[in-house]
């Protein structure tokens, strides 16, 4: 490598990690969100999941690996307002 060579690659790593986006505090629900959030899930049958987050628009959180009691398991999409269904896809 020259004698330039790792200092613009350290410059090139700190310029993309300066630009990524920090982490929303309310990404993941807690408290009595998450506990809401999980009745409605075993409300409709399902008796695992995955993680939970908000989406990107702040409308909906998204369940990854929602597992039905059958065996079926599936991607969510749950209203922020009042958890009703706003999507399932299965989930491979």
């Amino acid at each position: 490598m020259t004698k330039f060579g790792l200092p613009i690659a350290a410059l090139s790593l700190l310029g993309t990690l300066a630009v990524a986006a920090p982490a929303r505090a309310d990404e993941h629900p807690s408290g009595d969100t998450r506990t809401r959030i999980e009745a409605a899930l075993q409300d409709r049958g399902f008796e695992s999941w995955g993680e939970i987050e908000r989406s990107d628009d702040g409308r909906a959180w998204k369940v990854d690996d929602a597992r039905l009691r059958n065996g079926g398991k599936y991607e969510l999409r749950l209203s922020t307002d009042d958890l009703h269904e706003i999507s399932r896809h299965v989930d491979d």
